[in-house]
């Protein structure tokens, strides 16, 4: 019999135990504290959906990311060096706290050269399900250049591919984007995003036109390029998971700024982040985790190329002549091309 109901008729629970606790009662009492020490710290752990796998500050993006000097797959006017040009080139350099990847602003181009020097690198560790969140205080901008952040698996496209942030000769905002194999196709009229759809919806290469992929246009201005350098620079976070991709961004003075984005923290709860700004969801449509195999992490900085250097494209940006002509022959235009990143932090289950 429960003790609440010995009580005699007329008293109160308080009115009987006003004295000493009863033999039964104080042997539950402690039980029941620590049924529900476990039970909040398994609701805590239950809400804690991610740990951190890898905290890269600074001069840590050197030992975790490979430099790549290899030929742009974009075929963009770029020569991509490798890691000993880049540092005695000082187009990439860390210290304590941020890591600098950059464009040679001081060369012109030499006809028979592939292009304007520059940076990409690659991480060492591979992901599936997982966090990223990226604290980048400045990117690249300007006419012909083509910055990204993104994920891509080694057999491209088959292993997919997760655009984080990416854009062309300035233009925002920032567009993140989706790019399969065959039979991944996203809903037209899917809600759960703050983002704005693309027309394409089908996230295969061979489908459409120009490799398009499926894309979500972001409606903050200060998602990419100038805006975003004189807003400080900002958060991207994406996720990774069986049913879905998404992307945040915030700019650094958000006051929505998630504290486990801002702090660092040590595990993270993307259902507790908000509305994102793109979302993918996966099903019927695409298979998330057959679609998408290891992922690694790229940073890099080409010019002109399939996108930036698309006439079109380079035309509605306003910028003068053709694109080849001017990134080979206007290096001073080139100083404010390159990536401040102050950390990276990934997550797995």
């Amino acid at each position: 019999m429960d003790w609440d109901t010995r009580r005699p008729p007329g008293t109160s629970v308080a009115s009987t135990h006003q004295g000493p606790l009863s033999p039964v009662l104080s042997m539950r009492l402690p039980c029941a504290r620590a049924l529900a020490i476990v039970l909040s710290l398994l609701s805590a752990t239950l809400a804690a959906s991610y740990r951190q796998h890898k905290e890269i500050i600074g001069e840590d993006f050197m030992e975790d990311f490979n430099v790549e000097g290899i030929p742009d797959p974009t075929h963009g006017r770029v020569t991509y060096v490798n890691k000993a040009t880049a540092q005695r080139s000082n187009l990439t350099y860390a210290t304590k706290t941020r890591f600098i990847l950059r464009a040679d602003s001081e060369s012109v181009v030499k006809r028979g050269e592939r292009g304007r020097q520059s940076v990409r690198v690659r991480s060492k560790d591979s992901y599936r399900r997982h966090v990223a969140v990226f604290d980048i205080r400045h990117m690249p901008e300007g006419c012909g250049t083509w910055p990204a952040v993104w994920e891509v698996g080694d057999n491209w496209p088959h292993g997919g591919e997760i655009d984080i942030l990416e854009g062309v000769n300035n233009i925002g905002p920032n567009a993140a984007t989706l790019h399969t194999g065959a039979n991944c196709a996203m809903d037209a009229n899917r809600s759960g995003q703050k983002g704005e759809q693309a027309k394409n919806n089908d996230c295969d290469v061979s489908a459409g036109r120009s490799n398009l992929g499926c894309s979500v246009r972001m409606r903050d201005a200060r998602s990419y390029g100038t805006p975003f350098n004189k807003a400080g620079g900002g958060y991207y976070a994406v996720e990774r998971a069986s049913n879905h991709i998404k992307v945040w961004f915030w700019t650094r003075s958000a006051a929505n700024v998630p504290a486990s984005v801002k702090s660092g923290a040590k595990t993270v709860d993307p259902d507790t982040w908000g509305t994102p700004d793109a979302y993918f969801p996966g099903g019927q449509n695409c298979d998330i985790d057959k679609k998408f195999g290891p992922q690694h992490i790229i940073i890099n900085l080409t010019f002109c190329g399939d996108w930036a250097g698309n006439a079109n494209a380079y035309g509605a940006a306003g910028c003068p002549r053709t694109c080849i002509d001017f990134v080979d022959n206007n290096p001073q235009e080139f100083k404010n091309a390159y990536f401040d990143i102050a950390s990276l932090r990934t997550y797995i289950p």
